[in-house]
């Protein structure tokens, strides 16, 4: 089987696109700018959708769904919002053969639509809080995409919630994007900074917003999710109050949040190597293949029928037995290798023998012969241990491509080779973010939460600053 993948040292973007069309992730559209995600690459989702979704119902959260057609005017009554996002809106202005009285936005998010609604579901402070999730498509009319990372429509999660107070939405805000950061470190393990964006780079419409910025293979960042708080801004736009426990109408404070199918974008590029996907045990849809290998039929029944023996009380969801007879082991072994798939188990005649099997890591390509007997335990103790082993790489590789800098000279002679910076930088002025923008094609990823205290000049303005930023090219 010919990989046909480009290694990562000679074109890195080349090698994502061929890791996604190899192992049969996600397909061009015939739509520009849109993708098919095909079944590999859909089973991954449904293991991100599965355990974010657990997690958000441990916080509280209830999905509901809301349409994905949205009126002219409610995109234009919040006004930094429309300005936002209207270069990326899709605009629907006929329908049924008739040209409609009132254009629809195509669903570029959902704040309005939701806002709307809420109007009619708050009039009191024990309607509140309301805690809602969606898990829904998009359009945003992008006009350079890559497959997962940015694309026209794209599938992904927004919560909206709805609360009495700003403490209240800002505790919400701050709670999201923490449940973000544990789902990346603990089941993409996918390393990230958390902490506030600045100004410039906040979600239009919100007083401040959170991110989580994960670091790819090659030294760029990646926004990985991001927590608004929106204030009272949806709920003054759409008149939404209600009346407190001491008698007053007030507005309701509003916060949203959300991840995509970029995820997927980003586990591809935090794990995999230059022999295709390696997927974290715990997103993988298929964490064990077994391979039988046999010479004729008579042995091909003896290792086929010990491999059923042994699944026999396994979880059918967790395994496959590979045992399609067109094919040599050797092309099941670099057909698996490519997509990802955590563990293979390779038995033949002698290992039956044996009463053991061979066991293949993805991570590193260790091979290891384990006994039959205990065989599930192992198996689930070795998923634990890839799982380990690829957070604590994407870990040490951030870490080692971190770097501390105080010249603007040097900083733009190394940012062109990757890495995360801990600069001081005014993100106060808007005008300091469009120089470095310019000069180095980086912004400020985040403000972190963890960032100590410590003094020095803006690297461009001179101006004194109390803590650094980080800064990096993106994606």
């Amino acid at each position: 089987m010919s990989k046909g993948i480009t290694k990562r040292s000679e074109d890195y973007s080349q090698w994502y696109i061929d890791v996604v069309l190899k192992a049969e992730l996600a397909d061009y559209s015939p739509v520009k700018g849109c993708m098919v995600i095909r079944p590999n690459g859909y089973g991954i989702w449904e293991r991100i959708q599965r355990n974010l979704d657990q997690m958000f119902k441990e916080t509280g959260h209830v999905n509901a769904y809301f349409p994905m057609f949205i009126p002219e005017s409610f995109m234009k009554k919040e006004a930094e919002h429309v300005e936002g996002f209207a270069p990326e809106c899709a605009v629907v202005t006929h329908g049924g053969g008739k040209k409609l009285e009132e254009p629809l936005f195509i669903r570029p998010t959902s704040e309005t639509i939701i806002w709307s609604t809420y109007k009619n579901w708050i009039n009191s402070y024990r309607d509140l809080p309301i805690l809602i999730n969606q898990w829904a498509n998009v359009c945003r009319w992008e006009m350079r995409t890559r497959l997962f990372l940015r694309t026209t429509e794209f599938l992904w999660q927004e919560g909206h919630t709805a609360h009495a107070t700003f403490e209240d939405a800002e505790e919400e805000a701050f709670k999201m994007i923490q449940v973000y950061r544990r789902f990346a470190e603990e089941y993409m393990a996918m390393p990230v900074h958390v902490g506030k964006k600045t100004e410039s780079e906040k979600f239009a419409g919100a007083l401040h917003t959170y991110c989580i910025e994960a670091m790819m293979q090659d030294g760029k960042a990646l926004q990985a999710g991001t927590s608004h708080h929106l204030g009272e801004n949806f709920a003054k736009a759409f008149d939404v109050k209600f009346q407190d426990s001491d008698k007053e109408l007030k507005y309701v404070y509003a916060t949203s949040w959300g991840v995509s199918t970029r995820l997927v974008g980003g586990m591809i590029m935090t794990h995999s190597d230059d022999k295709g996907l390696v997927t974290p045990p715990r997103l993988a849809p298929l964490p064990v293949v077994i391979v039988p290998i046999y010479r004729n039929e008579e042995e091909r029944s003896l290792v086929v029928n010990k491999a059923r023996e042994i699944t026999q009380e396994w979880d059918p969801l967790f395994f496959k037995i590979d045992d399609r007879d067109q094919y040599k082991p050797g092309f099941k072994f670099n057909e698996w290798e490519l997509k990802g798939i955590p563990v293979r188990l390779e038995i033949g005649p002698r290992d039956v023998q044996q009463n053991a099997v061979v066991a293949v890591r993805r991570d590193t390509g260790e091979k290891k012969t384990l006994p039959v007997d205990g065989l599930l335990e192992c198996m689930k103790q070795l998923l634990d241990d890839i799982q380990r082993n690829l957070y604590e790489t994407a870990r040490k590789r951030m870490d080692d491509a971190t770097y501390t800098v105080d010249s603007y000279d040097e900083y733009k002679q190394r940012i062109e080779k990757g890495g995360f910076f801990r600069v001081f930088l005014d993100h106060r002025n808007p005008e300091v973010e469009n120089i470095l923008q310019h000069d180095t094609k980086s912004t400020i990823r985040c403000i972190p939460f963890d960032a100590p205290e410590e003094h020095g000049p803006c690297m461009i303005t001179g101006k004194p600053c109390s803590y650094r930023v980080i800064a990096a090219q993106s994606y």
